[in-house]
């Protein structure tokens, strides 16, 4: 490396060094035209501070989530006077917190008390797996808890009696469940809402500032919409289910008639992804009767060669 009036001058395995990036990446980046060609000195390429500027450019872009596609018009725009800074906004608005919740932190010892007094090392270990804990480097005894509302559940469904296991398994599901309602609420909010500001090109500065104020206005209508559903559906199937649980003695069954069935819902699921939900009903019927039928096939089956073998006896 050299300085010279005109700023320094870097050979390409110094502005790997100063960059973070390798030699290969850099000369791609090149090809793919974010980053522009290097001067020619004699025998020599030679870069520059801009260069470097760039490379930090595209690596703290990279970090936001952007695909390269994306940062080259960015990059673009930027190149023709148009800031990044109403950009970056926008992406540090989206990647913010969607909550008013604070991480805390727990020690080792209290969160044995808090589940019973017994250490279950594995439990500790699926509780990170699923980011409920978050390991504090350097301190083996010390845990995040990014959602102290969610470890406050586990702790009373715990207190009430649920396993551990089956806690994790519930959540499981229920992530699942909930990333679904996120995605298809994001789907919807970027048809109907943040749609004009998601052309072939970058927006301008004052449309990144536009969608940043939408998306903290919009952002707690989701877990509103949720909170209301979840309300409603709440009420309307534990109401249900008590009636079911206080009412008296076995269900009658008429002769030729039906009575309740409980098939485990992972099961009901699968049959309402294969036959749709309105047939669901019929599929686990036609299925049952289906078996019934190759049973009794079976068995008469069988006792017609037991009948046949006993005659052939001399």
């Amino acid at each position: 490396m050299s300085d010279e009036a005109g700023g320094a001058a870097y050979r390409i395995e110094d502005l790997a060094h100063r960059s973070g990036a390798t030699v290969r990446t850099i000369r791609a980046y090149q090809d793919r035209g974010l980053l522009p060609r290097p001067e020619r000195r004699g025998r020599a390429n030679v870069y520059a501070d801009a260069h470097l500027a760039r490379l930090r450019q595209i690596a703290d872009l990279l970090d936001r989530g952007y695909t390269l596609a994306s940062i080259k018009e960015l990059l673009e725009a930027w190149d023709a006077g148009r800031g990044l800074g109403g950009i970056l906004g926008l992406v540090a608005e989206v990647d913010g917190p969607w909550t008013d919740e604070e991480a805390t932190r727990i020690s080792r010892s209290e969160l044995v008390e808090r589940f019973g007094g017994r250490p279950d090392d594995a439990a500790v270990a699926e509780a990170v797996e699923l980011g409920v804990l978050e390991p504090v480097p350097g301190d083996e005894d010390v845990f995040l808890v990014p959602s102290p509302q969610e470890l406050s559940v586990a702790v009373e469904l715990h207190n009430a009696g649920v396993s551990l296991p089956a806690i994790a398994r519930h959540l499981r599901e229920l992530r699942g469940q909930v990333e679904h309602i996120a995605s298809r609420f994001l789907e919807f909010t970027t048809e109907h809402v943040f749609a004009r500001y998601l052309g072939e090109r970058p927006p301008s500065d004052a449309q990144a500032a536009e969608a940043a104020s939408l998306v903290r206005r919009l952002r707690p209508l989701a877990q509103q919409a949720v909170d209301a559903e979840l309300a409603r559906a709440m009420r309307h199937f534990a109401t249900r289910h008590l009636s079911r649980q206080l009412a008296a003695g076995p269900v009658p069954m008429e002769p030729g008639g039906a009575r309740p069935v409980e098939v485990p819902a992972g099961t009901m699921r699968a049959v309402e992804r294969l036959v749709g939900v309105e047939h669901a009903a019929e599929f686990v019927t036609a299925a049952t009767e289906r078996e019934l039928q190759a049973r009794t096939l079976d068995r008469l089956a069988t006792n017609s060669s037991l009948s046949a073998v006993v005659d052939e006896t001399p």
